[in-house]
C-alpha cells in the first residue's frame, strides 16, 4: 500500500513536470475569438526578459527585464492601469546566465538570443484551457503571429512560457507588441496585453 502511494505521487510529479516543459505549438492563423471574460480565470503576473547579443550595462537593465504586477493588465483592465516594475529579486546577470545555460558553441548561444515571456495565471475551477500568445515583430510590421499551449482539466496557479528567439528573432526583430489569452471552448476568458498592443487597437478604430 505504501509503495503504491509513493508510486502514484511520483507519477503525478512526473506528469506535472512533463506538462510544464511542453513546447508551444505555432498557430498558422490566429483567427479572432469572441470575448467572454470570466472571474474564474485571471492572469497573476507577467515576466518579460530580452536576451540581447551584448550583455546590458546597468543603466539598460530596466528595459531588459521587467515584471507586470498582478492585476495590472488582467481581464478588461485598460492600458492606463499598467505598471511595470524592475525585477529586483532576480539580477539581470543571473537571468542571462540561466537563459544561456547549456549553450556551448557560438551557434548555440546565438540561438538563445531574443524575447522570453513567462505568464503566471490562475483557474478557480477545473477547465480545459488554451494559453495563446499573439505578437508582432519589428520587421513584420502588422503581421500577427501566435503560439499556444493547451491544458486539460487544469485548476489552480500555473506558469506558461513562450519565447521568440534564435532565427525568428534574428531575422524578424524584437517583439514590439503582444497579448496573451486564456481560451475556454473557443472563447477568450482572460486577457493580458502590452501597452503597444493596446495603442495599436486604439489606432485601428
Amino acid at each position: 500500500m505504501k509503495f503504491r502511494a509513493v508510486s502514484a505521487g511520483l507519477i503525478i510529479i512526473a506528469s506535472g513536470l512533463a506538462r510544464a516543459t511542453e513546447e508551444p505549438k505555432i498557430v498558422e492563423k490566429a483567427a479572432p475569438l469572441p470575448l467572454a471574460l470570466s472571474k474564474d480565470f485571471q492572469f497573476r503576473k507577467t515576466k518579460l526578459f530580452f536576451l540581447s547579443e551584448k550583455a546590458p550595462v546597468q543603466s539598460q537593465a530596466r528595459q531588459t527585464s521587467s515584471a507586470l504586477k498582478p492585476g495590472s493588465l488582467s481581464g478588461g483592465s485598460t492600458a492606463s492601469s499598467q505598471k511595470t516594475a524592475t525585477l529586483q529579486d532576480v539580477p539581470i546577470t543571473f537571468e542571462r546566465q540561466y537563459r544561456l545555460f547549456g549553450a556551448v558553441t557560438a551557434v548555440d548561444t546565438r540561438q538563445r538570443f531574443g524575447d522570453y515571456f513567462d505568464f503566471f495565471w490562475r483557474a478557480k475551477r477545473p477547465a480545459d484551457l488554451t494559453v495563446r500568445l499573439e505578437y508582432r515583430q519589428e520587421k513584420l510590421h502588422e503581421h500577427v503571429q501566435a503560439q499556444e499551449i493547451s491544458y486539460r482539466n487544469v485548476r489552480g496557479t500555473h506558469k506558461t512560457e513562450f519565447k521568440v528567439i534564435g532565427d525568428d528573432y534574428l531575422d524578424d526583430g524584437r517583439v514590439i507588441a503582444w497579448r496573451c489569452l486564456l481560451i475556454e471552448n473557443g472563447r477568450i476568458v482572460a486577457e493580458n496585453r502590452s501597452y503597444m498592443w493596446e495603442q495599436h487597437q486604439i489606432g485601428s478604430l
